[in-house]
């Protein structure tokens, strides 16, 4: 069977092409019954407009950009998921546009790519999310743009975004550890390019120094947001001579990583070591035992940030700044945390 047109819709609503289009692009000069009328027949027909010739067809562009440079799959794959279902839902196309966050060329790469894809704008992942160089030079060029950060609250910049709140979640997950009886506990970076590696930083920081413990320098070891990083950490770590009794990894696939070395090792978890992860990815429910981490809804977070870039777009020049919205992670406790084994 063909693909249903936007002719075929406008028959089938008894309307004009011209009434379809300003339904299709939700254009307010439209009874609310006719609307409805046009609506129903889109669904009945299952039309989906194309959104390469919706732009050719205006002015207005109707395809979004979405960027990142993330080693974690996972991640990756909500955000492109949550920002793929709001461009579905408004008929907008979606660009994907992994690039190497570290390049001194990228802003001038994102404004060749929003002209020559004719995008109505981006979405920026971590880490070009917060390169405040970047996101300036963008908006200089006039690229609409709503960024996705990590912040423990709004960053108030004048730069739509969306916020997470990793510190006080990583203070959670450690303030959990400390409150089973560990002392010892070490911390494994994801990227230091990545606000979520300081932000994650800071809540354990500050968890150990309200519960009165002095942060040993040896337990806290760089990396990247990687499985292989948490399991040469993890490594590291069972060197010292007063190794860790529990380790928190800055991401789901660095305490998996953890997870791997400690078995290799002959340990027992969580009675030898106790594991703990973030975001909750598939990593910390597949794992065994499935890991104690920070659920974060990274899908909805990027929906979010996706309808955010559409009110931007929308709204033109707004006659107050919209707000912007914060997530907050939840403590998901499981099977890989438990008080240490007692001193023989």
């Amino acid at each position: 069977m063909r693909r249903p047109t936007i002719k075929d819709v406008a028959e089938r609503a008894e309307v004009s092409l011209k009434t379809v289009s300003r339904v299709i692009n939700d254009e307010p000069s439209v009874q609310a019954s006719t609307r409805a009328r046009v609506q129903r027949a889109i669904d009945d027909l299952g039309y989906q407009p194309d959104p390469s010739a919706r732009s050719l067809r205006s002015a207005q562009n109707y395809a979004l950009g979405l960027v990142y440079d993330n080693p974690n799959p996972y991640y990756v794959i909500a955000v492109q998921n949550g920002v793929l279902s709001v461009c579905r839902e408004t008929g907008y196309g979606l660009q994907i546009h992994p690039c190497d966050s570290s390049s001194p060329n990228l802003a001038s790469e994102l404004i060749d790519l929003v002209q020559h894809s004719r995008l109505a704008g981006l979405v920026l992942a971590p880490p070009m999310s917060e390169r405040n160089e970047l996101v300036t030079e963008l908006v200089a060029h006039g690229v609409r743009l709503v960024r996705i950060v990590s912040a423990a609250a709004d960053p108030q910049d004048g730069s739509a975004c969306v916020y997470v709140d990793d510190k006080d979640a990583a203070y959670e997950i450690t303030e959990h550890l400390i409150q089973l009886g560990h002392s010892r506990i070490g911390f494994l970076w994801g990227g230091k390019s990545h606000g979520s590696s300081w932000e994650r930083y800071k809540g354990y920081e500050e968890a150990l120094h309200e519960y009165g413990f002095t942060l040993d320098p040896e337990l806290v070891v760089e990396g990247d947001y990687s499985f292989d990083d948490g399991f040469r950490g993890a490594r590291r770590l069972f060197a010292l001579a007063d190794r860790p009794t529990a380790i928190f990894g800055s991401n789901d696939e660095i305490a998996a990583g953890v997870l791997a070395a400690a078995k290799s090792s002959g340990m027992n978890v969580p009675y030898d070591l106790s594991i703990a992860g973030f975001e909750d990815s598939p990593f910390s429910k597949q794992s065994w035992p499935a890991l104690t981490t920070a659920k974060q809804a990274t899908q909805e977070i990027a929906r979010h940030a996706a309808h955010r870039l559409l009110q931007e777009i929308r709204e033109h020049a707004p006659s107050r700044p919209l707000p912007n919205e914060g997530f907050s992670p939840e403590l998901v406790v499981r099977g890989s945390t438990a008080p240490p084994r007692p001193k023989a």
